[in-house]
């Protein structure tokens, strides 16, 4: 019941990041490097934290091969990820990631791995949600293309972690690096781009609550895993993770279709449950 809990709270705590970086973009106030950096910023300090008081920085350099490439997936993920959260609807957005989970499961099963009959039609409730979501919009989603190739990096480059930590590196040095290496790219856009220094805008409470709320949906994430199973973490993760995003659509962004998005989380949620069975 903890995890569940905490994996709710780091959901809102991550929609609230979202819905202000979206808001503060849109209306121009600042760049997507500058809130793609802020997302990162306590984020990071966190692991890095961690680590120090773990004394768990591990790190092999033969990783390398597995490492660079998820290094360069990553910052493809990140930039993509910017850019969608300001451009779809949030409802969309919840909605369509979590295709990102049936990805996993069937490269599990290319891999080798038992998939029982239940998680099969988890995979085909999720799937079906998303393709009459597709469907229902014409397949017009705003920034489809953005949420297409998120959902699938999403997928290998989960798998390029998970096989790291696995086999050469701590979570909080992969994390840790990857974090820093995407932090410093967003910030290098930022100042050449747009002349922004991210650093200054942690002086304003709006852009302060947005970084921290960033950096606290991952305290409370890392920490659900240790009171339940990774795959009900999961899964509440992204249960929680759309029905916020549909609940902000409506309340704070005034998107259309409200109930039937909500009908179609229900079905995401029936997936859910199929899959961590």
């Amino acid at each position: 019941m903890i995890g569940i809990l905490l994996s709710a709270v780091g959901s809102a705590c991550k929609e609230l990041s979202d819905s202000i970086g979206k808001r503060q973009v849109s209306t121009h106030v600042t760049s997507y490097y500058t809130i793609g950096f802020l997302n990162l910023f306590f984020a990071t300090a966190f692991l890095i934290i961690l680590g120090i008081l773990r004394n768990d920085f591990v790190f092999s350099l033969e990783s390398l091969p597995t490492f660079l490439p998820r290094l360069f997936l990553e910052i493809l993920q990140a930039h993509l990820t910017v850019i969608a959260v300001v451009r779809a609807d949030r409802s969309d957005y919840g909605l369509v990631r979590t295709g990102t989970l049936p990805l996993l499961l069937l490269a599990d099963l290319v891999l080798g791995y038992a998939i029982s009959p239940w998680q099969i039609a988890g995979i085909g409730m999720i799937v079906a949600a998303v393709a009459a979501l597709l469907y229902a919009e014409s397949f017009k989603t705003k920034a489809l293309p953005y949420l297409y190739i998120m959902t699938v990096n999403a997928a290998v480059t989960l798998s390029l972690y998970k096989y790291d930590i696995v086999h050469f590196n701590s979570v909080e040095s992969e994390q840790s690096l990857i974090s820093l290496a995407v932090m410093f790219y967003f910030f290098v856009l930022a100042v050449w781009l747009h002349g922004e220094n991210p650093l200054r805008y942690l002086y304003r409470p709006t852009f302060l609550l947005q970084s921290f709320s960033s950096g606290a949906a991952s305290a409370f994430t890392s920490f659900a895993y240790l009171f339940a199973p990774a795959s009900i973490i999961t899964s509440a993760l992204r249960a929680f993770a759309v029905l916020f995003s549909i609940l902000s659509g409506r309340i704070y962004f005034r998107e259309r279709r409200i109930w039937f998005k909500l009908f179609l989380f229900l079905a995401v949620i029936v997936g859910l449950i199929l899959i961590a069975r």
